[in-house]
């Protein structure tokens, strides 16, 4: 229909409306649809009728939604670094002042009237931050293909990172392919048919300054983002699509490109913003995105297709995991996921292991921004806590998985950010606390904000940048590129001075804590969230400052501040055991009393996962003290939660426990047909959680450590893994039976020595550069 793409029904096209124009296409006869070959596919009978049923694709920096239609096709599109607003800088000027008077009214236990304060003085301004946007939407329409198609199949191959649409109607078979290129930067749609075929391609937009130009086979959605809470809009935005057919015409007309009489139709679509950093918006969106174009026109669908899909499979084939098959899995997705049958289906785990990487490299490749709250992919203007990044728990749990699954290079984006967090976070330690090194509270955006936001009893939480910093180290010490840390040393050691400014000593104990902090969201029986000293802000820094002594060490440098923080470190207040046998969540013994008994935070459980501060073997008392609190806390809560909750019970080594609640997660009420998680709304943390809960369950490192099989579930009694790394640059294949382990092969590229464990039984090994070393049975025998 010509008018679906006339710029003045844009808002037709934003949001809800579209998905109700997709819901309403022809339904293909499900009778006639096959299962697709291969065990790495998400597949279905129908067209996806809503968002949270379309497939994505992404390279990083562009993403897809592809739904699958057949006389109508939507392509929801989104670039990373389209958000509202333009830099800014949020740090409240009263914040200073005010912040010695909110210490002592916690120092008093004058918890309400600290909230108050804090509230008043101390948030940002404005109290929120900028939303990740939605381009816009690429449509296709089959005019002649208008009707109830047959033998329809809609796939996301997880392997060659392709989603596929084949259908028949009237004699004609369509088969249209969408894949996104890293290295030629576009999207791609590739659409073949048996017969010539028409074809119109429209762009359309939510975004209210938007135009669309149709000239030759070019197609150019052009605008500016929107302001967001007073902070002006200060980006430039294009999109582009080349349209190009084997044999026909290509046109435009109106604000629309036609195809006649093709059998073969080509459209790359490229995105970009003026964004160049989070203080440079001088980028030309509108020449980039020609550029990009010329260069995928030259070089063709043919040859981008391979190396896109090489590019994908250098990463993606790194591991393969294996948890056995049944019948369940020749089903379409969505039956599997609505049939909640976990332990008959164990290959929906592995299918869930896989869709969770392939996300991962999807979303977050060098150069782009981090992965955010729901990766690279969403359709609103306002999305669900705008779709930033929250550091509190959820922008973490995006990389769980990264370095333990293969995949340390989607890491780049997330250390990049952190060294611009530490540009921005410095102003606000000088600004808010008078404090050198810097700090990021629980949210950021594109903008790197750092102040914080939401609320006192939300946001005023100093210790999100420290946590991120763990990460640097993680990345360090899987890898151990002495460069690599050289260069990010003095991100740590910053985040690590602007504690040793602002711990406070508490007055009772001579212990030092944070104040004013909070147990993230989570509020405790004196009718507030603000306190000092949380234990979870006491875990993360006893991390950070073990790193930085270590870091420091490992370069030889700075042995006088390494010293400081190792003193530091030793006053921390400890974790404790409270009256009920849990671990306690605060520096008093308020968990019983606390409002919100099943809490979705589990905060205080951080030195279990992901730290390794208590563990079962050292620290058997503390460990018990976790178990108490998650059964204190229950086993359901929201999408990122369950997987969180899955992670705890297997670094405790209790697989049955694990493998419920990842049924849970995997479950109608936790995933949507497409796989994604659900909070709900959708939060991609829940899958990246579930990822790497499943690589928990069958390996887990620490230190010169590998623990074999520490949490395996009866409904996983065969099965492999090849490729998970472990610390130090190894990495580590898996194959069991009958529950039992049958062989462990360990290789690196560094010489090493590990203790390998299997339940109670031992075995030291080490590793020559290039030599595969294996162990076999229950025994560890050297093979």
């Amino acid at each position: 229909m010509a008018g679906l793409f006339h710029p003045s029904r844009r808002g037709f096209l934003g949001g809800s409306a579209a998905t109700a124009a997709v819901a309403s296409l022809p339904m293909p006869a499900p009778a006639e649809a096959a299962a697709p070959a291969g065990a790495q596919r998400l597949w279905y009978r129908q067209p996806a009728a809503t968002w949270t049923e379309a497939l994505p694709v992404g390279n990083g920096r562009l993403g897809a939604m592809v739904f699958g239609g057949t006389a109508k096709e939507r392509l929801q599109l989104n670039e990373d670094t389209l958000w509202s607003g333009g830099p800014y800088d949020p740090v409240n000027p009263a914040a200073h002042a005010a912040l010695p008077q909110v210490r002592r009214l916690i120092e008093e236990e004058r918890f309400g009237e600290a909230q108050a304060l804090a509230n008043a003085k101390l948030m940002g301004t404005p109290k929120t931050q900028m939303a990740y946007q939605p381009l816009g939407d690429l449509w296709l329409e089959l005019p002649e293909a208008a009707g109830t198609a047959s033998g329809y199949v809609r796939e996301l191959d997880l392997d060659a990172a392709v989603a596929t649409t084949s259908f028949t109607f009237n004699d004609t078979r369509y088969r249209r392919e969408v894949f996104a290129s890293p290295d030629d930067r576009v999207i791609v749609v590739h659409l073949t048919a048996s017969r010539p075929i028409h074809l119109e391609v429209g762009f359309s937009s939510p975004l209210p300054d938007a135009a669309v130009e149709a000239a030759g086979n070019m197609l150019t959605l052009t605008g500016r983002n929107s302001a967001r809470a007073g902070v002006a809009g200060a980006l430039r935005f294009a999109g582009r699509a080349h349209v190009s057919a084997t044999g026909g015409s290509v046109t435009a007309e109106g604000k629309r490109v036609q195809v006649r009489s093709a059998r073969a139709v080509t459209i790359f679509v490229a995105m970009g913003t003026s964004y160049r950093s989070f203080d440079d918006v001088g980028g030309d969106p509108a020449a980039e995105t020609l550029a990009v174009l010329e260069r995928a026109s030259a070089r063709g669908v043919t040859r981008i297709r391979a190396d896109a899909t090489s590019a994908h499979r250098a990463l993606f084939r790194r591991v393969s995991l294996d948890l056995g098959r049944t019948a369940a899995a020749e089903r379409p997705t969505d039956e599997r996921i609505r049939a909640n049958r976990a332990s008959e289906d164990p290959a929906l785990a592995a299918l869930y292991f896989d869709y969770g990487r392939y996300l991962l490299i999807a979303a977050s490749r060098p150069g782009s921004q981090p992965a955010n709250l729901q990766g690279i992919w969403n359709e609103a203007v306002d999305p669900p806590w705008q779709s930033k990044y929250t550091v509190n728990i959820n922008t973490e749990m995006n990389y769980w998985p990264a370095e333990v699954t293969g995949l340390p290079e989607c890491v780049a984006p997330l250390v990049q950010m952190v060294r611009e967090l530490a540009e921005t976070g410095a102003r606000t330690a000088r600004q808010m606390y008078g404090a050198p090194g810097w700090v990021c509270h629980h949210n950021t955006d594109l903008w790197r904000a750092t102040a914080p936001i939401d609320g006192a009893e939300w946001g005023l939480w100093p210790t999100g940048g420290a946590w991120l910093c763990t990460h640097l180290w993680e990345h360090y010490d899987y890898g151990r590129d002495l460069g690599y840390l050289r260069s990010v040393y003095p991100l740590m050691r910053g985040a690590a001075q602007f504690f040793l400014d602002t711990l406070q000593t508490d007055p009772e104990t001579g212990l030092l804590v944070t104040s004013p902090s909070l147990s993230p969201e989570n509020a405790h029986p004196h009718g507030a969230s603000i306190c000092a000293g949380p234990a979870m802000d006491q875990q993360i820094l006893r991390d950070l400052f073990d790193q930085v002594g270590k870091a420091a060490g490992l370069l030889g440098t700075d042995a006088p501040f390494a010293a400081e923080v190792a003193a530091a470190r030793a006053r921390l207040a400890p974790d404790r055991i409270g009256g009920g046998g849990q671990l306690q969540e605060w520096q008093q013994d308020w968990d019983g009393a606390a409002p919100e008994p099943n809490h979705r935070h589990v905060s205080h459980l951080y030195a279990l996962f992901p730290s390794d501060q208590i563990d079962p073997d050292r620290t058997p008392e503390l460990a018990n003290a976790a178990r108490r609190s998650l059964e204190l806390r229950g086993d359901e809560s929201t999408g990122w939660a369950t997987a969180w909750r899955a992670n705890l019970w297997a670094r405790l080594r209790d697989g049955e426990h694990a493998h419920h609640i990842l049924a849970f997660l995997l479950g109608p009420e936790r995933t949507y047909p497409n796989l994604f998680d659900a909070h709900p709304p959708f939060q991609i943390d829940g899958n990246f959680g579930g990822t790497r809960a499943i690589a928990e369950m069958l390996m887990q490192s620490r230190g010169d450590e590998i623990l074999l099989l520490p949490a395996l579930p009866r409904a996983w009694p065969s099965g492999s893994v090849t490729g998970l790394r472990a610390r130090g640059r190894c990495t580590v294949d898996l194959r069991w039976g009958g529950g039992q382990l049958v062989e462990v092969v360990l290789r690196s590229d560094v010489a090493n020595r590990y203790r390998v464990r299997l339940g109670s039984r031992t075995a030291d090994v080490s590793l020559v550069p290039g030599r595969a070393t294996a162990l076999r049975g229950a025994e560890l025998r050297p093979a």
